[in-house]
């Protein structure tokens, strides 16, 4: 069985430290999806960072795997390393060319998703006023597409988010998001959204972010309990997790240069009253709990491994 995190995020550093992954990886995971960049980091900021994972990744072999398919996880969980994808939230580093698409693809991204809470040219911000998919955007889901990338609705406003899905011809996911029904916050996603990736053939991987689960100090069963509404309502081959911890580094300063607002990217109004210092996430254990966790609120052990990671795992062979 292989264990998938859909997204997690180092500091966006290129010296950041690996320890996260090593702890990920003494915990069972087999693959995890590394964030490099969002809206409100400029290129060459996102570039430094990939350019630092992909020597940490090659400077310790025995330890880490990048990889561009599920054959390559495979190899590396016999070979006993922990598999890595990046992944790009927001299409501002695609600086409006369809082309830096397949750019990123060559360097190690394997996901990526259109708008980090705000709107741009490309996609809208869950944060933000609704206009839909943009013309520019079409042509992105279709690189995204070609490319053989995931393509991602977290972070996404709601009306975008189905029109994405329906412009692609590929199965869809949200790495990062919880059910708007169970938790009312704009960044969870509504029923018809939920329904719309299903329909794709995608998954809904949920986070373990304290405020998107609805509690200030999540664990394994709050994951679970959202896993579960998730199964009841599409079924559970559309289940997946992106549990989305955050982790910071004494010494390191990875915020964007110059002006950075955080009121802007993380609106008061939404509830975001202390920027996102006040998130809590479920801890790095979860992934020991879970597959127990999701069997007591009612799943199989062979829907549990779905959802622990086989589903991304089908999505994947699809689209890469």
């Amino acid at each position: 069985m292989i264990r998938w995190d859909a997204h997690m995020c180092l500091p966006l550093h290129p010296q950041a430290s690996f320890a996260p992954i090593d702890q990920l990886k003494a915990a069972g995971l087999n693959y995890v999806s590394i964030n490099v960049g969002m809206d409100m980091n400029p290129v060459s900021q996102v570039l430094s960072v990939i350019a630092g994972y992909r020597a940490t990744i090659a400077a310790h072999p025995e330890k880490y795997a990048l990889v561009s398919s599920v054959a390559d996880i495979e190899r590396a969980r016999v070979a006993g390393q922990i598999a890595i994808g990046l992944d790009l939230e927001g299409a501002m580093p695609l600086l409006e060319q369809p082309d830096m698409v397949v750019l990123y693809a060559s360097l190690g991204v394997r996901q990526i998703h259109f708008a980090y809470n705000r709107n741009n040219s490309v996609a809208d911000g869950c944060h933000d006023v609704e206009r839909g998919l943009t013309a520019l955007g079409r042509r992105m889901v279709q690189a995204v597409n070609d490319a053989g990338l995931l393509l991602d609705c977290s972070h996404t406003g709601r009306r975008c988010s189905l029109e994405i899905m329906e412009a692609s011809n590929k199965p869809v996911i949200f790495s990062h998001a919880n059910p708007l029904t169970l938790v009312e916050h704009g960044r969870n996603i509504s029923d018809a959204q939920i329904r719309a990736c299903a329909a794709t053939g995608g998954v809904v991987c949920v986070s373990g972010v304290s405020r998107f689960l609805g509690t200030p100090n999540p664990t394994a069963q709050d994951v679970a309990r959202h896993a579960a509404f998730l199964a009841d309502m599409v079924g559970v081959q559309h289940v997946g997790i992106g549990l989305d911890n955050g982790f910071s580094e004494e010494g390191l300063d990875d915020r964007p240069p110059g002006d950075f607002d955080r009121g802007f990217w993380w609106p008061e109004s939404a509830g975001y009253a202390r920027g996102i210092s006040d998130i809590r996430y479920t801890p790095v254990d979860t992934w020991e709990k879970l597959d127990a966790t999701l069997q007591s609120v009612g799943m199989r052990p062979d829907e549990a491994a779905l959802v622990m990671g086989g589903n991304m795992v089908r999505v994947a062979q699809q689209v890469w």
